[in-house]
């Protein structure tokens, strides 16, 4: 089994911040394989699963807050009993020019809270991880306020393409870099 973990803050409020990238994507693999989330309160989670070439590929929103990301990822990880190679976490990324998307194997949190929570829960920062870049053509006073405000409509059929070449991108690292 795979796991992709998209970070976002639950709530409509949130919903279409660049904060919440991570569980757009989600949420557009979910509509494009017809799958839906479940509530999962003892995983902290939101999750729904489908099968791409003989894989289960389980998608994961948590239910806590961004900067508590780590405890639902520990919760996934610990019930499930899996390789954190086999889990990928998908967010923004504030220091990534914009929808730019960049896959790594491991690596620092930079400026996110989200994945300084994973690691700090971790101990680790060995796992992969997809970034989505929101990096702005302007200067910003304020990291928090531009990274929960919502993306602007003229981004949305950039998103959506990028969502695609995404998932095919991630799939094919899943396929060929992941422990069994």
């Amino acid at each position: 089994m795979k796991v992709l973990f998209g970070l976002g803050n639950p709530g409509s409020k949130y919903e279409k911040t660049r904060h919440n990238v991570g569980f757009m994507f989600l949420d557009y693999l979910a509509k494009e394989h017809g799958v839906s989330f479940v509530s999962k309160p003892k995983l902290k989670a939101e999750i729904a699963e489908f099968i791409s070439g003989g894989q289960k590929i389980l998608l994961v929103k948590p239910t806590t807050f961004m900067n508590l990301s780590g405890d639902a990822f520990a919760s996934v990880k610990n019930y499930y009993d899996l390789e954190i190679s086999n889990m990928m976490v998908v967010f923004d990324d504030f220091d990534l020019p914009m929808l730019k998307t960049r896959l790594r194997k491991e690596g620092s949190a930079g400026t996110h809270n989200g994945m300084r929570s994973i690691i700090s829960v971790l101990k680790s920062q060995d796992f992969p991880r997809f970034k989505i870049g929101f990096k702005p053509d302007h200067q910003v006073s304020d990291l928090s306020s531009y990274v929960l405000s919502n993306i602007p409509s003229k981004f949305t059929d950039d998103l959506r393409e990028l969502f695609e070449t995404s998932e095919t991108e991630i799939l094919k690292y899943f396929k060929e870099n992941s422990a069994k």
